[in-house]
């Protein structure tokens, strides 16, 4: 279901891009890097973020991790992390899959500037197995991002 709602996405929003699915897991940083043949950097992982009320999805390259003080600055609270069900319920996508396309409902979505570093990155394409590449700008505007800077240096 979750890939099927991706695949719909980029046939309305950019039928230039088509969704990679491959044999082997992309569910990791690792694993996604070592299929794709890419630098662990250029996967695009997704991070599902309850913030105060608001449940919000933030889109960083695979090595960057939330820097608390940075994230809690720029959204005027305290993250944390939903767990796998919240993720599930939110975007439709299985952890592992996660990304900002095809969601079953609106939600904000962050890019974190730390995918300007490459060209072209690696997002999830819902589920563990599949994947697009796109460069930043393009994933930012598909999904009408806001770009933060919220990882550690």
């Amino acid at each position: 279901m979750s890939r099927e709602s991706v695949q719909a996405f980029f046939e309305v929003n950019a039928p230039d891009i088509k969704p990679v699915v491959l044999t082997d897991s992309t569910a990791t940083v690792a694993e996604a890097a070592r299929t794709l043949g890419v630098q662990e950097g250029q996967i695009a992982k997704t991070l599902a973020l309850k913030v105060g009320d608001e449940r919000i999805l933030v889109v960083m390259a695979g090595m960057g991790r939330p820097d608390n003080r940075k994230t809690k600055d720029t959204f005027r609270n305290r993250p944390r992390m939903l767990p796998a069900e919240e993720v599930l319920e939110l975007t439709s996508h299985p952890v592992g899959g996660v990304c900002p396309f095809g969601l079953p409902q609106p939600v904000r979505v962050f890019c974190d500037t730390s995918l300007r570093a490459f060209d072209v990155v690696w997002p999830a394409a819902g589920d563990r197995n599949s994947s697009v590449c796109l460069t930043p700008d393009r994933l930012a505007d598909l999904v009408e991002a806001e770009w933060v800077d919220v990882s550690q240096e």
